[in-house]
């Protein structure tokens, strides 16, 4: 079948492709706030109707928050699953806001042409590349390339509640050879990548409680040990003076990566100093024995993101408080179990109270690290199809952050997954101003094309 055909047609259709994702943006699909229910309701309808206009069988799936949206098209070849979201996040401050973010526009920028609006990339920019490509292909050869399942979810933005009960009811109709998910970006705004492994999640958030109340510093200061000093301490010692992190067994199922991925990964000419001195820092604070993309994508961290306790309004209230709280999330990696690590996490913190001192946990959930088998020759003709498209050769590159729907497709359904994606740094995805490259939507729609030619190659 010609490629050529389907990339000339995507060019000449870039605009009317733009229409169509305009039409989407302007549909105010916030999942987390229920004034915009019947809103998520209409952009699974729109959806349903865009993918039945190139002859997939499509259907608004419900659920006990916003629907799914589910389509088949049958055919030869390998049975690829994609996946995206339709709901976008909350746009406050509104305003920050440059125009209304739901009035989407194309702005001329230094860079470049943009599509500026909420969900321009996250994800409805990126979901429609690869519709687009599909379309093209039905364009011009009357079929999709494969058999294709399309999933496409109403709650990413909010947590997905209904995913994994959804994804366990219809585990069979799901199940492809692999998944396709556009949530991800180039590396460092340029280079085409293939995100291999995503790290997991697992968070605790506590309440140290010693004296039965908050006690005058003056009558009790030196005598009454001091909740805040005892979480100072615990937080301490959570790491060592190379940057380690001390629990027991907390490096049990941390793979190293191979020579082959190492050099890829210094071939990237990440610079960190750069990286971080956008953000007002300098040096690396992980493993002091490892390169910074190692630090990012491929070691586990525990780090505090909130901590509590005492007075803290105007001026002094001279206290020793009662109580004091923090909240300490862990990114794992390769098999580390999060079970085991909790509770590693609650003996060590346990060991170190105080007689008389309580702890009182708030959470009780964790998800483990995604690691895709690169030796799927599928990943490489994908990597290659990406090269062809952009000047910088593509690279299979890690996640520091976490998306869980990868995993799930591993644990619900056995598949593996294939994270592209054509977001840039700068994309303000979550903020205000959202915006997406035109190149990246045009790239974007160009490059599924490539590497469905690829896959059924």
């Amino acid at each position: 079948m010609s490629l050529d055909a389907v990339l000339e047609k995507l060019d000449s259709d870039l605009p009317a492709a733009t229409d169509r994702l305009m039409a989407l943006l302007r549909i105010q699909s916030v999942s987390t706030d229920p004034a915009y229910k019947a809103e998520c309701d209409r952009a699974a309808d729109w959806l349903v109707a865009d993918l039945e206009s190139i002859g997939v069988s499509a259907e608004k799936r419900p659920t006990p928050g916003h629907p799914m949206v589910v389509g088949h098209v049958d055919g030869p070849g390998p049975h690829l699953l994609f996946y995206g979201h339709y709901d976008v996040q909350p746009v406050d401050p509104i305003e920050l806001w440059d125009r209304d973010p739901f009035d989407p526009a194309i702005e001329d920028t230094e860079a470049g042409q943009v599509i500026r609006g909420r969900g321009a990339s996250d994800d409805k920019g990126q979901l429609m590349t690869f519709i687009e490509a599909c379309r093209a292909w039905k364009a011009v050869h009357g079929s999709l390339p494969c058999k294709i399942t399309f999933f496409l979810e109403g709650e990413e933005e909010s947590g997905s509640p209904s995913l994994v009960p959804f994804m366990k009811a219809n585990a069979d109709e799901l199940k492809a050879d692999i998944a396709l998910i556009c949530d991800t970006g180039l590396f460092e705004s340029r280079v085409p990548a293939i995100t291999t492994m995503l790290r997991g999640l697992l968070g605790e958030d506590f309440t140290i409680t010693g004296p039965s109340r908050d006690l005058h510093s003056g009558m009790y200061g030196g005598i009454a040990m001091n909740p805040i000093r005892v979480l100072s301490k615990i937080i301490t010692g959570l790491h060592d003076e190379t940057g380690r992190i001390t629990l027991p067994g907390f490096y049990d199922g941390v793979p190293e990566m191979s020579d082959e991925i190492l050099s890829q990964w210094q071939g990237l000419g990440f610079d960190h100093e750069k990286f971080l001195g956008d953000v007002g820092l300098k040096e690396p604070a992980g493993e002091q024995d490892r390169m910074p993309l190692e630090m990012i994508w491929s070691r586990p961290t525990c780090d505090v993101n909130g901590i509590w306790g005492g007075y803290t309004g105007a001026g002094f209230k001279t206290v020793l408080p009662s109580k004091a709280s923090a909240k300490i999330s862990f990114r794992l990696v390769g098999t580390q179990d999060p079970d085991a690590i909790r509770k590693a996490f609650r003996a060590y913190l346990e060991d170190n109270l105080p007689p008389g001192f309580t702890v009182e946990y708030r959470t009780d959930k964790g998800a483990p690290a995604s690691q895709m088998s690169i030796e799927d020759p599928a990943f490489e003709k994908a990597r290659q199809a990406l090269s062809d498209e952009w000047p910088d050769t593509a690279a299979y590159i890690g996640c520091g952050g976490s998306i869980p729907i990868a995993g799930y497709f591993k644990t619900i359904t056995g598949m593996d997954s294939m994270l592209i994606g054509f977001g840039k740094d700068d994309d303000q995805i979550h903020s205000p101003n959202e915006k997406y490259d035109m190149e990246s939507f045009h790239k974007g729609m160009r490059s599924w094309a490539r590497v469905l030619a690829a896959l059924i190659a």
